[in-house]
């Protein structure tokens, strides 16, 4: 990989972070953390859904995002497999210790985000998509 398409895939991966913060900002969401970082794994956005009743609270929710500029290396959230769900659970791991945050609710979310030239982001929030922690 060039120099140069490094930096675009960092630019394309940035623009989907700050597309998926503002989707679930928009949706209620209040994001916590950004690229929260463990060892070399990282976490794109820590984020809290208060429930619908807020007295009694919500849940973390940990939201990897997956940005491509079309679809011919397949879909967004196709990226997320096994080992990367598995490094996202380790990183989690290391957030809710390090917050001393062990045993609060939790989730695991992804946001998958297309962009083509010309038309408006396509975003896909997949809620649970591989499930809660424990």
């Amino acid at each position: 990989m060039s120099p140069n398409s490094e930096s675009t895939t960092k630019a394309t991966g940035d623009l989907g972070e700050n597309l998926a913060a503002e989707f679930l900002i928009a949706k209620g969401y209040r994001i916590l953390d950004r690229n929260y970082r463990f060892s070399r794994e990282e976490i794109d956005l820590v984020c809290f859904q208060p429930y619908e009743d807020y007295t009694k609270g919500g849940e973390l929710v940990f939201v990897e995002v997956k940005t491509r500029r079309g679809l011919g290396f397949g879909r967004p959230e196709a990226a997320v497999d096994r080992p990367k769900q598995e490094a996202i659970f380790r990183t989690a791991e290391a957030y809710l210790h390090e917050r001393k945050l062990e045993g609060s609710p939790c989730r695991f979310d992804v946001v998958a985000i297309t962009l083509e030239k010309g038309s408006k982001p396509d975003i896909e929030h997949f809620d649970n998509a591989f499930g809660y922690f424990g």
